[in-house]
């Protein structure tokens, strides 16, 4: 285990002798500095469930993000972290390209996400029509304040710093995108749900003429010989449950050099 596994297991630790399981950044930097963990800011950061402490999966809960430099250790990882489906045979393709210099220059999520635009993947997956025009928008910051359940439990985050890694938008469709290398077993839910949320309320309260928002996760892995590229895409059922992720549809690209 790792000196950031160690120090989510001593805030859990505390945490569970208070019978109190919202903690904060004073909190993360002051284990972190007893421990010897150089970056606080990354500790609360779990994308999957490989980086989990044992006493997380052993306790069966997960941290979720409250804003203003608050976490809270919510019970039922299945709650909070979604397992990528299986892809059918019939949704697997081999994708002849034509490889620019910069595709497999750096393993970034921007660049991620920068081939799948670049190569048509996207517009292949989203629109099946490749000579879309989608408009794209590049990785952002933004603060906000979201009210939602996860299940029963009501959470309310408030000046909640939110990451979105890619946006597109077509025919007032939304789609906002995580990227990843490699292919993890699962996700956090809140990656793609915050956004979704998020543009969610823009549209509620007549800010934007959105007519669907839906989520993409993009994931890449590469070798010496080939880059494969999986993506599924994701809504939420009910927009302010964040248990209630489906997917839509999924499908691999196999990159093949010309």
């Amino acid at each position: 285990m790792g000196k950031k596994q160690d120090v989510i297991t001593e805030i859990f630790k505390i945490c569970r002798s208070k019978n109190s399981f919202e903690f904060n950044n004073d909190l993360v930097r002051n284990i972190s500095k007893k421990i010897g963990f150089g970056n606080p800011f990354d500790a609360t950061k779990l994308d999957n469930t490989d980086k989990f402490p044992d006493i997380l999966l052993k306790e069966n809960y997960f941290i979720i993000h409250l804003g203003g430099g608050k976490h809270k250790f919510v019970k039922g990882i299945d709650k909070g972290f979604h397992k990528f489906e299986e892809i059918p045979e019939e949704n697997i393709f081999d994708w002849k390209y034509r490889q620019s210099i910069l595709n497999e220059f750096d393993t970034s999520e921007s660049n991620i996400l920068s081939v799948g635009f670049n190569q048509r993947i996207i517009h292949d997956f989203l629109y099946d029509d490749i000579v879309a025009n989608p408009k794209m928008y590049g990785a952002r910051r933004t603060k906000t304040t979201l009210n939602y359940s996860i299940g029963k439990e009501k959470i309310t985050a408030s000046n909640l710093q939110m990451e979105i890694d890619l946006t597109t938008e077509n025919n007032g469709i939304v789609t906002v995108f995580e990227g990843k290398n490699n292919f993890p077993e699962n996700f956090a839910v809140y990656q793609l749900y915050f956004p979704f949320l998020y543009y969610y309320n823009l549209k509620k309260e007549n800010k934007l003429e959105i007519n669907e928002i839906n989520c993409c996760y993009l994931l890449r892995k590469r070798d010496d010989e080939k880059s494969v590229i999986k993506i599924y895409k994701y809504t939420f059922e009910d927009s302010v449950d964040m248990t209630s992720i489906k997917l839509i549809k999924n499908a691999q690209y196999n990159l093949i050099k010309r």
